[in-house]
């Protein structure tokens, strides 16, 4: 299996107020198909490392690589552009516009690549959405979902661009039991059915014993991977 997400010597630094080791020595592979997890206390680095992998944060030292490809030391906009094509996004806070409809926040990540047409998007969008069982909510506005459903057109709006990764920073933090196993349901079927990889940062023990690996940090390193 080809690795789809590589971090090598990853560092990172604070230098406000004082010189802080954030990041120290990273090293793993995400693989084609993997479901990963990262775990480790509050203030361990879990969430810099993913800002790190995902592009968004460029201020480290090391090696990032996406697909096999050197992205360290890109400009912004092919970060940018990489991003937005290659790489999904579902966060603890859903980030919906709640005045848009389901299907206008799905599309708007296909909208900004540009490589298709609106009415190809909107077919797309809603193919995505019968994946995620949430067609019939096409035409809702966002504010009037529920908190599960929500989440789900994340799904759906990260899914648009066909990523190569999804990463998820405590996607099932705001969700109750059962809405948390639909949204670890959802991921584990996109894993096994679609062979999408998955890289979630979590502090639900639960969540991630169910993941393929468990990456722990502790103190800015991996103890285990």
């Amino acid at each position: 299996m080809n690795p789809v997400l590589e971090a090598k010597n990853i560092n990172k630094y604070f230098e406000k107020p004082v010189s802080f080791h954030v990041l120290k020595d990273i090293n793993f592979k995400i693989k084609e198909g993997e479901f990963a997890s990262i775990m480790g206390k509050s203030g361990c680095g879990k969430s810099t490392l993913l800002y790190i992998l995902s592009t968004m944060d460029t201020d480290y030292q090391g090696q990032l690589f996406l697909n096999n490809e050197l992205i360290t030391g890109q400009k912004r906009d092919i970060l940018s552009r990489i991003r937005n094509k290659h790489i999904g996004f579902v966060f603890q806070f859903h980030y919906l516009l709640s005045e848009f409809s389901v299907l206008e926040n799905v599309i708007l990540p296909a909208k900004k690549l540009g490589e298709k047409s609106l009415p190809e998007i909107k077919a797309y969008a809603m193919e995505k959405l019968r994946i995620l069982d949430i067609h019939t909510l096409a035409d809702k506005k966002a504010s009037r979902i529920s908190g599960g459903e929500k989440q789900r057109v994340a799904i759906a709006r990260a899914l648009i661009n066909d990523p190569a990764i999804i990463m998820g920073d405590e996607p099932t933090g705001n969700l109750d039991s059962h809405n948390s196993e639909n949204v670890f349901n959802i991921f584990r079927q996109l894993c096994d059915d679609q062979g999408l990889s998955l890289l979630v940062v979590t502090h639900d023990k639960d969540f991630a014993d169910k993941t393929d690996r468990i990456i722990e940090m502790e103190d800015g390193r991996i103890i285990h991977s």
